[in-house]
């Protein structure tokens, strides 16, 4: 009997045939050997659980079925023992030893955790942002894994989504120089090396636009919509190469996502000519059922013959594909292709030239959660914090005299990781409370608590759905206001350390009231009537409305979840060894009833200018049309004054290039970074355009008193936009050029540009 080391051998050669072809005809190759059961087998996405499952389906018998080549890939387990346990399943057992694809949610770090997706996305630099992805990769490719089930970056305009933590924001043009980083972060230059890993961009398509805010909810648009505002940052990401897609769980044009032929051939593969493969979210295949379109055999079918290629967890494809087969609903040639991609991956992954090759015991301790990872992961939280507020430079806090350290979250290390952490360890990160005694010895710290994160029972038991992270004290709410309230009567300044549970933002966490807890509210307002300078450190996941802190509270600094350094990079921002510059990338509403609320808006037939009555014009009776912090609003300790916007010619032809300048003066006492946001205005078109668009932006490093000039070149690619045939075209007339330091503070230039 041929031993199992020399079959595999022998399917190593029969490859090896095709070593100076390309992986399409290597993985034909192998097809022709399989057969219907083992294709099938192939698209069949499963996990054994632990922890891990974002859904109430676990998959069954696990083992038994990949030693019967019915499982392509797993997720779910990590580790070079694991991994190498269940690879031998595959190589040493199966009929032709198909090696399995490893994946895991590995969404702002593996085990060195960087701050949530949204905090990444305001610190402006595509560079850290990529060096983040990179870490990332490293580690997970260490742990034994070849597919991280990110980037996700679906746009959020609505920030009772509790997924709005996971992505990058509200803008497109962003959010696609976003995805094209985190792509290259992920897979680098040679996805065949061992520190790379797979991307797998999420969720296709349209998914941050949930009706209310509201977790697996219908989506509806028009397709210009999609296409100028949804579609570009999946678009950027595949043609920065993503090796594979993962469809959404909504409906698009009435029909789900997930077998909806439009969008995954029509539009992803003809349109896009994009090359790798698509798998559902979990169980989103069998849930097209619950959404009406047919029974588990229909829309297995009906997912295949839209161009799915992998079924997560579900296994509709393994158990119904078989009898559609024979009944005719769907076709060899459909198998063999959803098939033949998702072994042209694993050989583009180099798993037939080596399935261990992610397997290798040394790595974890040299490459996982190091001093240097750390130290990476405090820089980048740094530069994500955006300061919102600080009236009369109550920051930078000298390093010395009483702080009273305030909040459910000052002393707290569990909810420093944020949500979609599965391979993180909160027991390791740095409290608010270790933080400030790094950077700031010899200060004297009186902590409090002051209250629970919430006393809302239904709050509180979502939240700890998976684990708890809401812990009730022992001792009443008027013992720890009290103590509170003595710690600040006591102290100099008030840090006070408030916000979100992890899970109070990301999968499944909606929130019809984004503001603070009313626990936490009643705290800070207790504080605030002490008359004690007041320093507000916001943990959270989302947008949140802060119209009262705004009005009462001298400081605040947007932390976000910042990941394993949390404490010590919250430190360094709050006693000034960096100086903030980060921006925020989603829209911070006054109240819950102007959501959605998104700097790019089109304007109405009545547009409301703010002044006298605004009776018969589009306005709200009981607030500001605006917000309270627009896109790409965020202060610095130090001060910066824009000069005059210059345009170097005002009228232009086809395709000549226009410069616009703008010089930049910091006019404080600190060094700091501003970035220089550059937006256009199309006026008049032969669709309605939004008000402005972002278009570019340069981060800048200025000296006390330094001044630069900094420029931007302008071409028609920058004024191209989908007209209504969804044809991306630029059309001649007047533009508005405009820079600033926010989307709603900026200055214009106007330039006529022609055809010809």
């Amino acid at each position: 009997m041929k031993s199992i080391a020399a079959s595999f051998i022998a399917i190593l050669l029969t490859v090896s045939v095709f070593a100076q072809s390309d992986y399409t005809a290597k993985a034909k190759a192998l097809l022709a050997k399989m057969t219907t059961e083992e294709k099938i087998g192939q698209l069949n996405l499963v996990t054994p659980g632990g922890g891990v499952a974002t859904g109430s389906v676990v998959s069954q018998d696990v083992e038994t079925k990949i030693k019967k080549g019915q499982v392509g890939g797993l997720f779910g387990i990590f580790g070079p023992e694991k991994v190498r346990q269940a690879q031998d399943l595959a190589v040493k057992n199966s009929r032709l030893h198909i090696p399995l694809i490893f994946g895991l949610d590995v969404i702002h770090g593996h085990k060195t955790i960087f701050p949530i997706p949204l905090g990444l996305s305001s610190s402006w630099d595509l560079g850290l942002i990529e060096k983040s992805a990179r870490i990332a990769a490293t580690e997970a490719s260490a742990d034994g894994l070849q597919w991280a089930f990110s980037p996700m970056v679906d746009i959020a305009r609505d920030a009772r989504w509790g997924r709005i933590s996971e992505g990058n924001g509200e803008d497109p043009w962003l959010g696609g120089q976003i995805a094209k980083a985190m792509v290259r972060g992920y897979q680098g230059k040679d996805l065949s090396a061992n520190n790379n890993i797979m991307a797998c961009v999420k969720h296709f398509a349209l998914y941050g636009a949930a009706e209310a805010g509201r977790e697996y909810n219908t989506v509806d648009m028009s397709r210009v919509k999609m296409y100028e505002y949804y579609l570009p940052p999946y678009k950027a990401a595949v043609e920065a190469g993503a090796g594979s897609i993962m469809s959404s769980f909504n409906e698009i044009d009435a029909v789900p996502a997930t077998g909806n032929k439009w969008l995954l051939t029509d539009l992803l593969r003809k349109q896009w000519g994009f090359k790798g493969f698509v798998v559902s979210d979990y169980t989103s295949l069998n849930e097209m059922t619950n959404h009406g379109i047919g029974d588990l055999q229909t829309v297995a079918a009906r997912a295949l013959n839209a161009g799915l290629d992998m079924d997560m967890v579900g296994e509709g494809m393994l158990t119904t594909l078989g009898k559609s087969l024979k009944e005719g609903k769907v076709t060899m040639a459909q198998i063999d292709a959803a098939c033949l991609r998702i072994l042209e991956a694993k050989f583009k992954l180099g798993l037939f030239d080596n399935p261990y090759k992610y397997v290798d015991e040394s790595r974890p301790a040299k490459d996982i959660l190091t001093n240097e990872t750390r130290k990476a992961s405090r820089e980048i939280a740094t530069h994500s914090m955006v300061l919102l507020k600080n009236a009369n430079q109550l920051l930078p806090l000298r390093k010395s005299g009483t702080i009273a350290l305030v909040g459910p979250l000052a002393d707290n290390k569990r909810n420093m990781l944020g949500t979609w952490v599965v391979a993180g360890d909160w027991t390791k990160s740095v409290s608010v409370a270790e933080g400030i005694k790094n950077v700031a010895p010899a200060a004297n710290i009186i902590y409090a608590k002051g209250a629970n994160i919430s006393d809302d029972s239904m709050l509180v038991k979502n939240a700890n759905a998976l684990g708890v992270e809401i812990e009730p004290e022992q001792q009443s709410a008027e013992a720890m206001l009290n103590d509170a309230l003595a710690a600040a009567n006591k102290a100099d300044v008030v840090v006070a350390v408030l916000g979100e549970a992890a899970d109070m933002s990301g999968e499944s966490s909606s929130r019809s009231d984004i503001g603070l807890p009313e626990s936490q509210l009643n705290l800070l307002k207790a504080l605030v009537k002490t008359g004690k300078p007041i320093v507000l450190v916001l943990i959270n996941g989302r947008p949140l409305t802060l119209t009262w802190e705004d009005a009462h509270v001298p400081a605040i600094l947007e932390a976000w979840a910042p990941g394993t350094e949390a404490g010590n990079a919250i430190a360094d921002v709050l006693f000034g060894d960096y100086n903030p510059s980060g921006k925020i990338t989603a829209t911070f509403p006054r109240s819950v009833g102007q959501i959605p609320i998104y700097y790019n808006h089109k304007n109405t037939g009545r547009p409301y200018d703010g002044k006298g009555s605004g009776k018969f014009k589009s306005y709200y009776m009981d607030i500001s049309n605006d917000p309270l912090y627009p896109f790409g609003y965020g202060l610095s300790y130090t001060s910066f004054s824009y000069g005059s916007l210059s345009a170097d010619k005002h009228s232009l032809k086809g395709n000549e290039t226009l410069t616009c300048s703008i010089p930049v003066t910091n006019t404080g006492k600190f060094a700091g970074e501003e970035t220089v946001q550059w937006y256009i205005t199309d006026p008049v078109a032969s669709i309605t355009r939004s008000v402005e668009d972002l278009k570019g932006f340069q981060k800048v490093w200025l000296q006390p008193g330094e001044t630069k000039v900094i420029s931007f070149k302008i071409t028609t690619a920058d004024l191209k936009f989908y007209n209504g045939d969804l044809k991306y075209d630029w059309e001649p007339g007047e533009f508005i050029i405009r820079a600033g330091t926010n989307s709603a503070s900026t200055q214009s230039v106007s330039v006529q540009w022609n055809k010809k």
